[in-house]
């Protein structure tokens, strides 16, 4: 079997084995209203399903190229990894769940639009936005001044980079701050992610401080980094902070969430210059002043992270 095959194996199973609580967590969002008189773009929606009852907005929609609005249909590349931000609660062959799932749906049906959801690795939605393969891209992709050189963004949520470690681990057990503390460990990481060009950028940290250097090994798949750390083969895992607060709540996952090491914008990605930018961001704030997106966040846990408006390539966190 080839390797993207083994990822692939490897993250249905790591999925699988988290299966019994995530269900838990993804139904259990209170009432649903989020004490929000519903706006123009929603009206009363379920504690389960916030996106059911969104509707379009004609002054948003009319944002759009007029070819888009014609073909009524954007087509996405979506990196489905794990909860909260999208996974496969019922396999890979059965449609995905999660906040930015949520979040792409309630803007399309804002947009009067349908969504052609194409699941790609992470590593190769930015690049394909290029090409034109995508009309926009989602998953967890955060603002960076390295990014904005070639990338658009139109905000949505503000995560960021943080550690993980196995439940009991000795080596580590309080928040990392200085990479430094991470001298002579091995660190499981995404391919093409923030986290990895982070650890790469800063890898001569340890020499300075005359210490062992850190080790990096890259995944294509969340499941196969976590799998790695459950197994020993890494010593921490360095991912979104929501993602991996989130996995430590599991107790199938049995991990501990070691806090944030440095917040980021997150948004949907586009080819610079796309047209798309401006729709995006208004159908985003309309899901704001609705009241929607705080339910779409309630319900997965990540209302902490939330943003008071959208913005289109704001500038990186420092």
């Amino acid at each position: 079997m080839n390797v993207r095959g083994i990822a692939t194996r490897l993250r249905t199973g790591a999925v699988l084995a988290l299966l019994p609580v995530l269900a838990l967590t993804a139904c259990g969002s209170g009432d649903g209203s989020g004490g929000a008189t519903p706006g123009a773009g929603t009206s009363r929606a379920s504690a389960d399903d916030p996106v059911a009852a969104v509707r379009e907005v004609k002054s948003v929609a009319a944002l759009l190229p007029a070819d888009v609005r014609a073909a009524g249909r954007l087509r996405v590349g979506s990196s489905i990894g794990f909860p909260p931000g999208a996974y496969y609660p019922n396999g890979s062959d059965r449609p995905p769940a999660g906040q930015d799932i949520d979040i792409a749906d309630a803007v399309a049906k804002v947009l009067g639009v349908e969504l052609e959801r194409q699941d790609a690795s992470f590593e190769t939605i930015l690049p394909a936005l290029g090409s034109g393969k995508y009309d926009f891209g989602t998953g967890n992709f955060g603002v960076t001044t390295e990014r904005l050189k070639t990338i658009d963004f139109v905000t949505y949520i503000n995560d960021g980079q943080g550690f993980a470690v196995r439940k009991g681990n000795t080596a580590l057990s309080t928040k990392v701050t200085d990479l430094t503390r991470l001298c002579g460990l091995t660190i499981g990481t995404g391919a093409g992610t923030t986290f990895e060009a982070t650890l790469t950028a800063r890898k001569d940290v340890c020499a300075k401080a005359g210490k062992k250097p850190y080790e990096v090994k890259v995944y294509s798949e969340n499941g196969a980094t976590l799998t790695a750390l459950q197994q020993g083969r890494t010593d921490v895992i360095m991912s979104t902070i929501n993602g991996l607060r989130h996995q430590a709540a599991q107790p199938a996952s049995r991990t501990t969430f070691l806090g944030e090491y440095h917040r980021l914008d997150v948004g949907f990605a586009f080819a610079k210059g796309s047209p798309l930018t401006e729709a995006f961001r208004a159908a985003v704030n309309e899901l704001i002043d609705s009241g929607t997106y705080a339910r779409i966040l309630k319900k997965w846990g990540t209302s902490a992270s939330a943003i008071e408006t959208a913005r289109i390539n704001p500038p990186e966190h420092t």
